[in-house]
């Protein structure tokens, strides 16, 4: 083993999770009806607290797949279960939720902190569903 490799892998997991993060990011606001960057531009709680709980919930199935990945595409699957995870968690909120949209832009902090919680409960539960 030379003495880079766990330099070199550390690199690789990091930025390739890095650039999992931006794309899951990207995804979601575009599939979002409010801007959550202006929301939280505008100081909305609601719309900060709702993006960071998806962000964290996000995050933590991440990793998840980062410690256990054997290589890295098997950490680009997992990484892509998670982002399909989170977009289901919102879906199902929007179904529960019709106006979630228009509660966050209007500062409805319990809507905010009920899409935030969902978004984290999911990914606390797909990081430990994430077994092999």
């Amino acid at each position: 083993m030379h003495i880079l490799d766990p330099i070199l892998a550390f690199c690789s997991y990091f930025f390739i999770g890095i650039a999992m993060v931006l794309c899951f990011l990207f995804i979601y606001t575009k599939i979002t009806p409010h801007n959550e960057w202006q929301l939280i531009k505008n100081n909305n709680l609601a719309g900060s607290m709702a993006f960071s709980g998806t962000l964290l919930g996000y995050i933590v199935p991440l990793s998840s797949a980062a410690i256990n990945a054997v290589s890295i595409p098997d950490y680009l699957i997992w990484g892509l279960i998670a982002l399909v995870v989170q977009l289901m968690v919102y879906g199902g909120v929007r179904l529960y939720m019709h106006n979630l949209s228009e509660k966050i832009i209007n500062k409805n902090l319990a809507a905010g902190l009920f899409m935030g919680t969902a978004a984290l409960a999911g990914g606390i539960f797909n990081a430990a569903c994430m077994t092999w």
